[in-house]
């Protein structure tokens, strides 16, 4: 058992600052002297805290950060921010004697401007890109990122899946990271001399003040489907949380996708300028009419999907990106549109991901665990995919059948201890667009696997074509079931872990690897 937590990046040679400046900078109300005092850091937890750290104590769900003053010292932590009631809790704690301690009202709401400030987020040149929406922000900040770098940019990226900063690549904890660590990272990405920044925005990061403290360029909408209801009371509030980044504190200029009903209502309620985009066939035909740039599909095959991209004036460009399906199509095109928005030239970008006369080129991106084909040239194909909505079920499923010649099998489970009413539409979806499922267990964390595994079942069962269901627990297994069962031609696609190393059992990350273990079980199989 191991924990696995990736690292913090932070900057490797920090500039420190008064903390008087910054007391006197926010005007914030403290206890005991901040004369002579330098911070260089600032951290929520003590696990991550390195010498000469602003130590953030935040009222927890079973406790509160204060009480934890006196390792945060031990640690080397030179001051403490809290709330009042944390301040007293400090300041009963003999361990914590003598470390200043400053006082705000939401210590979670003003880490952000503090963090920018200690790290000095506003020095940064580079550009920052955000995506929000359901399904499909790793993908836009990837396909970005690659187009950056093939327009000669050295990059970084904050994503569900990793953190990259110029050539150095970390797996990620959070899809958007707290926002003491976000402008860490981008102190870090500032030393490493990147100039354009791809992240990833989730609901929650809104919600949680995890980008405060940030201006992007450009932010950018995907879409909105049914997740996140543990977080969120309705629909309603989940979309309410994602048109918060189309805000001036938040983006200067941002680009919607109409290919669902929503995008239309961040146009309509979205406090910056945007510009739209839609694709054919699938946004409503008024909004692709009505959309600045339409992305039509021209070739589809099993390594690559190409398009056109046909904006203002009627210029356009023709490219392909390397993953299967409409929706990644629509995700690059949307990439493409948010460096116009930023003060790009759309020729400059057309050439730089123009496919040649030998068929070589287009974007240039590699995207862990989205539908990431991990088979060899016989035998069954096998995706693995980070899916795990209804919507992205339902996208992904469509296009593994379109490049399948036999059946299409699906391998699933689905999260404990997070939103439980997608559960028998996500079953539904996966028996619906499957000839075989086989149902298994994900991350179950504090929940019962066994009871996560019922409920998808009774999902299954409500779908008008009923494929062969199987139960199979763990998943180790299941994948070895799904492969017992294929055929060449088939196709499986296992949704839920994509590029993720461990499973989540009663709070312990327990090594694992949905990639690893597809292909030992096709190699038992004997398949290459």
């Amino acid at each position: 058992m191991t924990s696995r937590i990736p690292p913090v990046l932070r900057p490797e040679h920090p500039v420190p600052r008064s903390l008087a400046m910054l007391v006197q900078e926010f005007g914030l109300d403290h206890r005991g002297s901040v004369d002579g005092v330098e911070v260089s850091g600032v951290t929520l937890g003590t696990g991550d805290l390195h010498p000469g750290d602003l130590f953030v104590g935040i009222q927890g769900l079973n406790s509160h950060g204060a009480s934890y003053a006196a390792a945060a010292k031990q640690g080397g932590a030179v001051a403490i921010l809290t709330d009042a009631a944390g301040a007293d809790i400090v300041e009963a704690d003999p361990g914590a004697a003598g470390l200043p301690i400053l006082i705000v009202d939401d210590p979670r709401g003003a880490l952000g401007a503090l963090s920018a400030w200690v790290y000095r987020t506003a020095e940064s040149n580079a550009l920052l890109f955000g995506t929000t929406g359901t399904n499909g922000k790793t993908s836009t900040s990837y396909l970005l990122e690659a187009i950056l770098r093939q327009l000669g940019l050295v990059t970084g990226l904050s994503s569900t899946a990793e953190r990259h900063i110029g050539e150095l690549t970390v797996v990620s904890r959070l899809t958007t990271p707290e926002a003491s660590e976000m402008h860490a990272l981008l102190a870090r990405m500032r030393e490493a001399g990147v100039r354009a920044v791809a992240v990833e925005v989730s609901a929650q990061a809104l919600t949680r003040h995890r980008v405060d403290g940030l201006l992007f360029d450009v932010v950018a909408f995907t879409n909105l489907s049914h997740d996140h209801l543990d977080d969120y009371v309705d629909m309603e509030e989940y979309f309410q949380a994602k048109l918060a980044l189309f805000a001036p504190e938040h983006g200067k200029r941002g680009v919607v996708c109409l290919d669902t009903a929503w995008g239309a209502r961040v146009v309509a309620e979205s406090r910056i300028p945007v510009t739209t985009i839609a694709t054919v066939g699938h946004a409503s035909p008024d909004d692709v009419a009505n959309a600045e740039w339409v992305v039509e599909v021209l070739e589809e095959t099993a390594a690559y999907t190409g398009f056109r991209l046909t904006g203002p004036d009627g210029r356009s460009l023709v490219t392909r990106e390397p993953l299967i399906g409409w929706h990644m199509a629509a995700n690059a095109a949307l990439a493409i549109v948010m460096l116009v928005e930023a003060g790009f030239e759309l020729e400059a970008i057309g050439a730089a991901i123009a496919v040649d006369d030998e068929g070589d080129g287009g974007i240039r991106a590699y995207l862990p665990g989205r539908t990431e084909r991990v088979s060899g040239e016989r035998g069954p194909s096998v995706y693995v995919d980070f899916g795990h909505s209804p919507d992205a079920f339902e996208n992904t499923l469509a296009a593994v059948r379109q490049f399948t010649t036999g059946r299409t099998i699906m391998v699933f489970g689905a999260d404990g201890d997070r939103d439980a009413t997608k559960r028998h539409e996500m079953a539904r979806v996966a028996a619906q667009g499957s000839d075989i499922l086989v149902i298994t267990d994900h991350h179950p964390r504090f929940e019962d696997a066994a009871s996560i595994r019922a409920t998808l079942l009774e999902g299954a069962k409500l779908a008008a074509d009923q494929p062969e269901i199987y139960e199979v627990s763990p998943p180790e297994a299941a994948i070895r079931k799904a492969v017992s069962l294929a055929k060449e031609g088939d196709s499986i696609l296992w949704a839920g872990p994509g590029h993720q190393d461990y499973r989540d059992i009663r709070g312990e990350r327990t090594p694992y690897s949905a990639r690893d273990e597809a292909r030992a079980a096709l190699r038992e199989a004997g398949w290459a």
